[in-house]
């Protein structure tokens, strides 16, 4: 398995955020070819403020799905809502652990 995690900065505007990441960006991620589960929730204390998981079978999968036309939507989507910074983990899982 291979998972895509995304750790969103703390915005300005946290409520303005709040809207744009539900109402836009969520069905833009839904719509990601290859992707197995998507899963995201708020940081309760720490230097994050959402942190969110896509999960694809393989890395080769996760490639693709980002290099499609939803995966170039969903990316370009994020400078309208995520001003304040993102960083993005590719992260294969090892098996048996």
């Amino acid at each position: 398995m291979h998972d895509v995690i995304v750790l969103y900065n703390h915005p300005v505007d946290p409520a303005a955020f709040d809207m744009h990441y539900r109402s836009i960006h969520i069905p833009l991620v839904d719509a990601l070819p290859h992707l197995r589960e998507f899963a995201w929730g708020k940081v309760a204390v720490g230097d994050y403020y959402v942190v969110a998981r896509m999960t694809y079978h393989s890395s080769t999968e996760a490639t693709a799905s980002m290099e499609s036309p939803a995966g170039k939507a969903a990316v370009e989507d994020l400078a309208k809502f995520a001003g304040a910074g993102v960083t993005v983990l590719d992260v294969d899982r090892g098996e048996g652990s």
